[in-house]
């Protein structure tokens, strides 16, 4: 007698399972757009023509921003109530794309804003550094770890992290500080949900 209420159980977690999973934004569902969120932002991301990915962050605390990110990785473009700056790579971009484990480039760019003048080129390093799997609430996802290292002119050192990259969503959801060391920290959304029409 038992039996019963045990399958009807059974029957009723793996639905919610299937529901949940039904929730999660594939690569298919990615291109009508989606939302990542994290305590404090939410990023609308948007695939655009060209290989672009307009992504508009509301911030608790800034003004909102736009990005455009060449594949989801690349900015190449942000305006906000504090300025617009473009980044102009002397370089092919769609050659890095698709991404693969061991990969290495170095694009140089100049970043152009209308209130300053650019004194030097500057460089960005990415290396693929491997696979991982990174969750969004009950969505789990493949992601490729990319170091980026962004250099100015003179070849020091200006920001350093690893890009958690979803190829199937074409969206960092998260970075890695400080890696390998004490003071590692992640830093990335939390939740994903579909954009709404």
């Amino acid at each position: 007698m038992k039996a019963a209420p045990i399958g009807m159980m059974l029957v009723v977690l793996l639905s919610q399972g299937v529901a949940n999973a039904a929730d999660c934004i594939d690569a298919k569902s990615a291109k009508a757009g989606f939302v990542l969120e994290m305590p404090g932002i939410r990023s609308e991301f948007r695939p655009a023509a060209g290989g672009m990915v307009s992504v508009a962050n509301t911030y608790q605390s800034e003004s909102p921003q736009t990005q455009f990110l060449f594949g989801g990785l690349v900015e190449v473009f942000r305006d906000s109530d504090t300025g617009r700056l473009a980044m102009i790579p002397f370089s092919d971009l769609r050659k890095l794309f698709p991404l693969k484990t061991g990969a290495k480039s170095t694009i140089e760019f100049v970043e152009l804003s209308a209130n300053k003048q650019p004194k030097s080129t500057k460089t960005l390093s990415l290396v693929v550094k491997g696979k991982e799997t990174f969750s969004l609430g009950d969505c789990k996802y493949n992601v490729l770890a990319v170091k980026e290292t962004f250099k100015n002119g003179a070849g020091e050192t200006l920001d350093t992290f690893t890009a958690l990259y979803s190829p199937d969503l074409q969206a960092a959801l998260a970075r890695r500080y400080d890696e390998g060391t004490s003071a590692e920290t992640v830093n990335g959304y939390t939740t994903i949900k579909p954009l709404a029409n």
